[in-house]
């Protein structure tokens, strides 16, 4: 089973997911700081953080742009009392795989990881990692995580890349909201999140508007 990193300095809710971790058989490791955090999630032993943003020390939002600065591919899933709209697309935008507001219910936690590990190790092994996809002028390079308009270098986000990727495969196909957030974030209970919304207005502003089409009621559709 995975190395998961306990990120979390109230003592009581790290035992709690540490026991519901290692019952599921996984190898756990706490920490109550964000420093250790860092130094732990670094060098490829750990198969998954579960990050708390209100670490002393050093706090997650930075731990975690650390780790994406560094190039760290390790799964990230943010765990926090600051629920904004905001806070969960400024976690999301920072490069975090999911966000979990407390409080939470640990076989919530449980499910959000396994979703994570899952598309983690498909990602490690897909074999179109060397893929370039090209619909309406807009060219992504899968395996060196780029992408063009035009000709023209666009600088994207990893959620911003992941959206687009999703919607490029499926080029001429409506995607529901559900659908984005389950392939792209994997949420398991969408609610009313509108992250969907807000990360389709930052590729427009990037791609041009009428790339996206919105299908009132349906979703979205990446145009030819």
């Amino acid at each position: 089973m995975a190395h998961i990193l306990i990120a979390e300095d109230e003592e009581g809710i790290a035992r709690v997911i540490d026991r519901a971790l290692r019952a599921d058989g996984h190898r756990t490791t706490l920490v109550g700081d964000g420093l250790a955090a860092l130094e732990l999630a670094t060098g490829g032993s750990v198969d998954l953080v579960v990050l708390d943003v209100g670490l002393p020390k050093m706090d997650g939002f930075t731990v975690l742009r650390m780790l994406r600065t560094m190039d760290e591919p390790v799964p990230v899933i943010m765990c926090t009392a600051r629920d904004s709209v905001e806070d969960t697309v400024h976690g999301l935008e920072s490069g975090a795989e999911d966000y979990l507001p407390k409080p939470f219910r640990v076989e919530e936690l449980r499910a959000r990881i396994r979703v994570r590990l899952r598309q983690h190790a498909e990602q490690q092994g897909n074999g179109r990692q060397d893929d370039v996809l090209e619909a309406a002028g807009v060219r992504l390079d899968i395996g060196a995580r780029s992408a063009s308009v035009d000709g023209r270098a666009v600088e994207l986000s990893a959620r911003e890349f992941s959206l687009a990727r999703e919607l490029m495969e499926h080029a001429g196909q409506v995607l529901s909201r559900d659908q984005l957030l389950d392939r792209v974030w994997g949420f398991e209970v969408t609610g009313t999140s509108n992250v969907v919304d807000v990360y389709i207005r930052y590729l427009r502003a990037k791609l041009g508007s009428e790339r996206i089409t919105t299908v009132r009621g349906v979703g979205y559709r990446f145009e030819h």
